[in-house]
C-alpha cells in the first residue's frame, strides 16, 4: 500500500497538469489573420523548441531557490536574499546591453548565447556546492550573476523573434502558449531540480539543467529563425508600433529614449516593477512560509512545482483571452483587474493567518495566477506592441529590466525581513526557533500591500493606452 501511495504521490501531479495544459490548449480561441497552412507548421517547428529552451533557462534560474528549502537546504533566507538581489540588479542592468544587442544580432543567436552561458554557470555552481557542508556564498553570488546576466539575453530573445512571427491580434493568445512553455520552467526547477539533487547529490541541482540545456542549444541552432523570411517564407505586417518600417533597428540611446519619454512605456515599466515584486515573493518565499505557518504538509506546499506551473498556464492564458476578446487587445486593463486580485488575496492571508493558515494555500493559488498573468501581458506582450517589431529587444529590455529591479527589493526585503528557517552556527546549519512563530509571517503579506496598491493605481492610468501603427509606406 505505501508503494502505491508513493507511486500516487508521483504521477498524480503529472497527470493534472497534462490535463490542464489539454484544457487550455483545447480552449485557445481561434485568431485567424490569413496564415497558409505551410507558415502555421513552420511557425511551431520555431516557437515551440524556442519556448522549451527558454523553460529550461527557468529551470537553471529558479533552481538556486531550492538551496535555502528542504530537501537541499544548504543556505540560509537571508543568504539567498542577499545573492537573488545581486543576481536580479546584473539581470535588470544587462537589458541595457543585451536588449540593443538582441535588436542587432537576432534572437536565434542570442537564445543560444543564453543557453550556453547559462549552463556554463549552472555547471560552476554545482561544482562549489559538490564539496559538502555550507557553501561558499561569496562564490555562489559571483556565479548566479553571471547566471542571470546570460538569462536575461533569453527574455528579449524570445520576444524579439515572436515579434516578427505573430501579429498583433494572435500575441495575446499566443503569449497564453508561451506562458505554459515558461510555467512549465517553474515545475521542473521547484518539483524536479530537488527532486533529481536528493536522489543523487545537491550538485546535480544544477547540473541536471545544465546538460538540457546543452541539448536545447543545439535544437535552437537547428531550428529558430529570426523572421519567417529566414525559413523560406514571406514576411508580413504584424500591425504593431514598427508596422510599415522595414529598416534595421534604430540605435539604442534614441529607442531608449523613446521608451522613457513615452508615457504609457514609462508606466508599464513602474507597473511592471511592481509585478516582479509580487511574483517573485510568492513563487520564491512561498515555500519557506508554508514551512513557517507549519502548513508545509498541504498538496500545494509539497507540489509547489506543478501547482505554479498550473498557476502560470491559467493565470497566462486568462490574461490573454480577456485581453484579445474582451478589451481589443488593450494590456493595462487586464493588469488593472489583476492587480484587483492582488489586493483581495493579501487582505485574506491576514485573515487567515489567525483562523485557518491552511487555506492560505489556495488564496496563494490565485495570487499567483493572477500576477503571473500580469506579468505575461506586460513584459512578454506590451513590450512587442509598444516597442513594435524592429526595436522588441530594447522595449522588452527596459520593461523587463523594472521587473527584476522589483525582484531584487523583494529579494532584499524579504531576505532581511522575515524569519531563517536556519542559522549559520559554525561551518554548519541549526533550525531557527523563531521562524517556527506564525506572528513573524504577517510580514509576507503585509509587505505586498504597498506594491499592489501602486500597482493597481499605474494600471487604471493607462486603461485606454492603445499601439499606434504606422501607416504602410507606399
Amino acid at each position: 500500500m505505501d508503494t502505491l501511495d508513493k507511486i500516487t504521490q508521483e504521477v498524480l501531479p503529472i497527470l493534472i497538469l497534462g490535463v490542464v495544459i489539454g484544457l487550455v490548449v483545447w480552449r485557445l480561441p481561434k485568431v485567424d489573420v490569413g496564415h497558409s497552412k505551410q507558415f502555421l507548421h513552420r511557425r511551431v517547428l520555431n516557437w515551440l523548441p524556442l519556448g522549451l529552451t527558454y523553460a529550461f533557462l527557468y529551470m537553471g534560474r529558479y533552481n538556486i531557490v531550492s538551496l535555502k528549502d528542504p530537501p537541499v537546504n544548504l543556505i540560509t533566507g537571508k543568504e539567498f536574499g542577499d545573492i537573488d538581489a545581486v543576481g536580479s540588479i546584473v539581470y535588470g542592468l544587462a537589458f541595457l546591453l543585451n536588449g540593443p544587442l538582441t535588436d542587432r544580432w537576432g534572437g536565434r543567436i542570442t537564445i543560444m548565447i543564453a543557453a550556453g552561458g547559462a549552463a556554463l554557470c549552472n555547471v560552476a555552481m554545482g561544482i562549489v556546492i559538490s564539496s559538502g557542508g555550507h557553501p561558499s556564498v561569496a562564490a555562489l553570488m559571483v556565479l548566479f550573476a553571471a547566471n542571470m546576466y546570460f538569462q536575461s539575453f533569453g527574455a528579449v530573445a524570445i520576444v524579439k523573434v515572436n515579434a516578427s512571427w505573430f501579429h498583433l491580434r494572435e500575441r495575446g493568445t499566443f503569449g497564453g502558449i508561451f506562458g505554459i512553455l515558461i510555467s512549465l520552467g517553474l515545475y521542473l526547477a521547484f518539483d524536479w531540480a530537488p527532486k533529481i539533487a536528493s536522489l543523487t547529490a545537491p550538485e546535480w541541482l544544477f547540473l541536471a539543467p545544465a546538460l538540457i540545456l546543452v541539448v536545447f542549444l543545439g535544437l535552437s541552432y537547428l531550428f529558430v529563425r529570426d523572421t519567417p523570411a529566414d525559413a523560406g517564407l514571406g514576411n508580413f505586417d504584424v500591425a504593431d508600433a514598427s508596422s510599415g518600417d522595414e529598416g534595421p533597428p534604430d540605435r539604442a540611446v534614441v529607442i531608449i529614449k523613446k521608451m522613457i519619454t513615452n508615457k504609457v512605456i514609462l508606466v508599464i515599466a513602474f507597473i511592471s516593477l511592481c509585478s516582479g515584486f509580487l511574483r517573485q515573493g510568492i513563487l520564491k518565499w512561498y515555500r519557506t512560509f508554508a514551512d513557517g505557518v507549519h502548513v508545509a504538509g498541504t498538496f500545494v506546499n509539497s507540489h509547489w512545482g506543478m501547482m505554479s506551473c498550473i498557476a502560470g498556464m491559467l493565470g497566462g492564458m486568462l490574461a490573454g483571452i480577456i485581453s484579445d476578446q474582451l478589451f481589443h487587445s488593450r494590456r493595462p486593463p487586464v493588469s488593472t483587474l489583476l492587480y484587483g486580485v492582488m489586493l483581495a488575496g493579501t487582505g485574506a492571508i491576514l485573515w487567515l493567518l489567525g483562523t485557518d493558515p491552511a487555506a492560505i494555500s489556495w488564496v496563494i493559488m490565485i495570487m499567483a495566477m493572477a500576477i503571473i498573468g500580469v506579468h505575461g501581458m506586460l513584459s512578454g506582450v506590451a513590450s512587442q506592441d509598444f516597442g513594435g517589431r524592429r526595436n522588441a529587444g530594447t522595449a522588452t529590455g527596459l520593461i523587463d529590466g523594472f521587473v527584476y529591479f522589483g525582484t531584487a527589493l523583494q529579494a532584499f526585503v524579504y531576505g532581511h525581513l522575515l524569519p531563517e528557517n536556519k542559522i549559520v552556527v559554525g561551518d554548519h546549519l541549526e533550525p531557527n526557533p523563531a521562524s517556527l512563530d506564525i506572528s513573524n509571517w504577517y510580514a509576507w503579506p503585509i509587505a505586498m500591500i504597498p506594491m499592489a496598491v501602486i500597482g493597481f493605481l499605474l494600471s487604471i492610468s493607462v486603461w485606454n493606452a492603445r499601439v499606434s501603427a504606422k501607416p504602410p509606406a507606399h
